[in-house]
């Protein structure tokens, strides 16, 4: 079963799952999830539940022991001080501190190829609705931290953008799209450069990695040999390379990092 879960606290998770109810033809099931019905459907043969909860996503911690989902996918805003309207993906979880939710130092499960999926979805319907908007990886960062392969859909940057509908359409796209996961490349680590690395999504979105969890280069100095290490078990599918946005690594931390991934006996891809 595949879960998706949007907030009654967040209007763009709102906005997001009525139009993955309405697009797809999602029906109530007749049970209740936090005085919300659980609406459902089938997809590629694959069960799927939409749920609503009472709390932020980010501390929706209690997820994968109540529902034990193969997948979770939340329908969230993104938010940013720029304000540059985004349309964005990327895996939950803390390298090292939770002040977002979450548990401290640990990652949620990187569904590598669903988030790929969902990229590819949304520079799509960007193009097909005419948005202007940025199609972005965001670095892994914030709760929860979830034993099940975990992702975020997200619609941003601020509440004008959390209520358009025609962006909405497309989110809630590239969410399906995520469950049908019918493409499929080599998973990878990202390290290196900013929160949103164009580099590592224009890679993705010709064809060439998907990502999993993504270390920014203002995480660096709080990641050692075992956070890298997890970073890589923590991936649903095998990871046997790392790609660096090099320039984005200050130079007193490059040494460190290559001494990391030779230790894990991880190939290296400089761009």
């Amino acid at each position: 079963m595949i879960l998706f879960v949007a907030s009654t606290l967040d209007k763009a998770g709102v906005t997001i799952a009525d139009k993955v109810i309405s697009l797809y033809d999602f029906k109530p099931s007749g049970s209740l999830f936090h005085g919300n019905p659980i609406y459902t459907k089938e997809v590629n043969s694959k069960e799927v539940k939409l749920i609503w909860i009472k709390d932020e996503p980010v501390n929706a911690q209690y997820i994968d022991g109540l529902f034990k989902p193969e997948l979770v996918v939340f329908l969230s805003r993104h938010s940013s001080r720029s304000g540059i309207p985004t349309l964005s993906v990327h895996t939950p979880g803390n390298f090292r501190d939770a002040s977002l939710g979450g548990l401290p130092g640990k990652l949620s499960i990187s569904p590598a190829n669903a988030m790929r999926n969902a990229l590819l979805e949304m520079a799509r319907g960007r193009e097909e609705y005419s948005l202007e908007y940025e199609v972005s990886y965001e670095c892994t960062h914030h709760g929860p931290s979830l034993d099940v392969p975990t992702m975020f859909v997200e619609l941003g940057s601020t509440k004008k953008q959390w209520l358009d509908k025609r962006a909405a359409t497309v989110v809630a796209m590239a969410a399906v799209s995520a469950v049908k996961g019918e493409r499929k490349v080599e998973a990878v680590l990202g390290i290196g450069g900013p929160h949103y690395n164009m580099k590592f999504t224009n890679l993705a979105l010709k064809g060439k990695y998907a990502f999993g969890h993504i270390i920014p280069n203002y995480m660096i100095p709080q990641v050692d040999l075992n956070m890298i290490r997890c970073c890589i078990s923590r991936t649903l599918e095998k990871v046997e390379k790392a790609v660096l946005d090099w320039k984005g690594i200050k130079g007193s931390f490059k040494s460190d990092v290559l001494s990391y991934l030779s230790e894990l006996d991880l190939k290296v891809v400089k761009v």
